[in-house]
């Protein structure tokens, strides 16, 4: 069995009187990728922001990478060793292409006490690398990031993630505002990773894709998961029916 790099006992997140995540279990393996599916509402982002510190959780455990952990932000989350694409990107609309790669990791020439001096150059050439990589074609990297289209700025975002990934990516809804040659590239970038053995986790709507780049999937309903699947055992009518409520019930993943 491959080593457990992310796991979740009992993971849980109240707002107020609202459960929006109630007792997860979750297990993610070393190289697998997994899909969370489940209607509007049903705790998928919730579980996210647990997991990477954005929220703090009410109650529950986070293992990753053989650790207890309770990160205190999504920085220290990333320091760790999890990249994410949120659904609202995070990007610099001010800043350039290579700026935004490196935000909050740049490089430098050298610094001395409050002054120092960005190494453009590097992080360029690397920017380049990156986008090649990732086969994300950008025409002009020197523009800034709010003169791209929706599709454009979604794949700095994704080729940032594949380029710095680590241990753990996990991908919210990556391709639900892009275009069918954009939604291509993104799953020919989860395919990258998939066959550089970096373990996902993919939020997504669309099941085609969920079956087409995934080894498990995991249905949450209602703040709680309720199915958790080999995609060679299950089909798409069989996880509707786990989202809908016409089967399932609580289970751990």
């Amino acid at each position: 069995m491959a080593r457990v790099i992310l796991e979740t006992r009992g993971l849980t997140k109240h707002y107020g009187g609202v459960h929006a995540l109630e007792d997860a279990d979750f297990i993610l393996h070393e190289g697998e990728h997994v899909a969370v599916v489940g209607d509007n509402g049903a705790g998928k982002s919730t579980f996210v922001r647990q997991v990477t510190a954005v929220e703090q959780r009410s109650a529950g455990e986070i293992f990753f990478d053989g650790q207890q952990v309770a990160f205190s932000g999504p920085l220290e989350a990333r320091e760790a060793g999890i990249e994410t694409v949120f659904q609202t990107l995070a990007l610099a609309d001010d800043l350039d292409v290579p700026s935004n790669l490196f935000l909050g990791r740049e490089l430098f020439r050298w610094r001395f006490g409050p002054f120092s001096w960005l190494d453009r150059k590097t992080m360029r050439d690397r920017t380049m690398e990156a986008l090649k990589t990732t086969a994300v074609k950008i025409p002009n990297v020197d523009n800034p990031i709010r003169n791209m289209s929706g599709g454009q700025r979604q794949c700095v975002s994704i080729a940032r993630t594949a380029a710095f990934a680590s241990k753990l990516v996990i991908m919210d809804e990556p391709t639900a505002a892009l275009g069918v040659q954009e939604t291509a590239q993104v799953e020919n970038i989860i395919r990258g990773l998939k066959e550089r053995g970096i373990p996902m986790i993919l939020i997504s709507h669309n099941l085609r894709q969920v079956f087409d780049l995934v080894d498990r999937i995991v249905v949450f309903r209602r703040g709680r998961i309720v199915a958790s699947l080999r995609k060679e055992e299950t089909d798409g009518n069989d996880i509707v029916s786990y989202i809908t409520g016409v089967k399932g019930g609580e289970v751990n993943a």
